[in-house]
């Protein structure tokens, strides 16, 4: 067994440079956004458009992988996300310069490296999931936290480079970056690959999926993870320029990797020690911190302490998503692939509806950023909300005289 379990670790290793990747796809391009405008004369209207049409290619293949993942294997799945990662990264730096408008070259390279990036988050979850540990929750956690990692080190790396050779090269770190998923994806021709479903199973149908109160339970407090981590991440840096009275270079700097950073530590605190800590509670009180870091940040009105309240709101919405994830393989079994996809689609929605809120409200209150995020509290509450009719929805198992099946559930 020991053996078995030193062969997955090379899996759980790579599926550790999958979130790294995400990371880089994800966080790098934007540190490039006001290059971009500069060096190709590209409007603000059509770089937003890049960060638009990479969320709603990402949402598509998070669908679209119920259907096909399956049938095709997780392992030429996870080599084409790599693959397609690898191309869109390198496609930053090559394919401007084969259309007349770079804006084409640079949208056609997000819009792959977009579907990496889908294929990478409905993929490596579930991968992990399936390998022989002995503790899931705490893999689960480990693993979502070296997305954190993965976007600090874009970050310093990036502003490194940058320092030493020169914003004008950034051509270069775009292909260099490109080398991690293309390394990675040979790494995943070799490891192994477990199955979800043990053998002799059956994965459930998606309409019996669909039919099960707790999935849609879970899909909403996924939707309020999603959302109660960038209502608050997507303005960190706006909270760091404020309240420390720097450029905005440095604000960009500190604030999302002050965020990232303690989100980060609570994901690596779980993954150390989640074998001693409920999984639910430890998540109850999680929230009840997202909370208190959105009451910090809107009703204090002090920039210095808004910062703090943008820490803790990090340090607060790290469990939440890996944590959701862990709940509902444990209540629903057999769930699949399928399972996984809708919940990254449903984090994905929350990603997207949580700033959106953000900027609404705010709009609402003369642009008053801090009662824009007081007015996203609702997400966290939510997330109160939903652990606690879970919490309801075991006790009901436990007292059934025949115990349910997580098919009734």
């Amino acid at each position: 067994m020991n053996k078995v379990n030193n062969n997955y670790q090379a899996t759980i290793y790579a599926c550790f440079a999958g979130y790294i990747v995400q990371a880089v796809i994800v966080n790098f391009a934007p540190l490039l956004f006001l290059t971009f405008q500069e060096q190709y004369q590209i409007p603000l209207s059509q770089i937003t458009l890049l960060v638009t049409f990479n969320f709603l290619l990402q949402l598509l293949v998070d669908f679209a992988a119920i259907f096909f993942v399956d049938k095709i294997g997780y392992r030429v799945s996870i080599i084409a996300a790599h693959l397609f990662s690898a191309v869109g990264l390198a496609g930053l730096a090559l394919f401007p310069g084969l259309f007349g408008d770079p804006f084409y070259g640079l949208l056609l390279a997000v819009l792959i490296y977009a579907i990496g990036g889908g294929l990478l988050e409905v993929l490596v979850s579930p991968i992990v999931e399936a390998c022989p540990t002995d503790n899931k929750e705490k893999a689960m956690s480990l693993l979502h936290s070296f997305y954190c990692w993965g976007y600090v080190g874009v970050v310093l790396v990036s502003t490194l480079f940058f320092a030493v050779f020169g914003i004008g090269n950034w051509p270069i770190l775009a292909l260099l970056w490109a080398v991690i998923p293309l390394v990675n994806a040979f790494v995943f021709t070799k490891v192994p690959i477990n199955s979800l479903i043990a053998d002799g199973e059956e994965g459930l149908p998606i309409r019996k999926l669909l039919s099960l109160k707790s999935f849609w339970l879970f899909l909403a407090m996924m939707v309020c993870a999603g959302a109660s981590e960038q209502s608050v991440g997507q303005w960190a840096s706006t909270f760091a320029e404020e309240g420390l009275g720097v450029a905005k270079a440095v604000g960009d700097l500190t604030g999302p990797m002050f965020f990232a950073l303690m989100m980060g530590l609570a994901r690596v605190f779980y993954g150390k020690y989640g074998d001693r800590i409920d999984l639910r509670r430890f998540m109850m009180v999680s929230a009840i911190l997202a909370v208190g870091s959105y009451l910090l940040i809107g009703l204090t009105g002090v920039p210095v302490l808004g910062l703090l309240g943008c820490g803790l709101s990090g340090l607060a919405v790290g469990i939440m998503w890996p944590g959701t994830f862990s709940l509902a393989t444990g209540v629903i079994k057999n769930g699949g692939t399928a399972m996984f996809a809708y919940m990254a689609l449903a984090g994905d929605l929350g990603c997207s509806l949580g700033p959106t809120v953000v900027g609404f409200m705010s709009a609402r209150f003369d642009d008053q950023l801090r009662l824009g995020i007081l007015g996203a509290i609702g997400f966290p509450l939510g997330l109160v909300l939903g652990i606690r009719l879970l919490k309801t929805m075991f006790l009901r198992r436990q007292q059934a005289p025949i115990v349910k099946t997580s098919e009734e559930l």
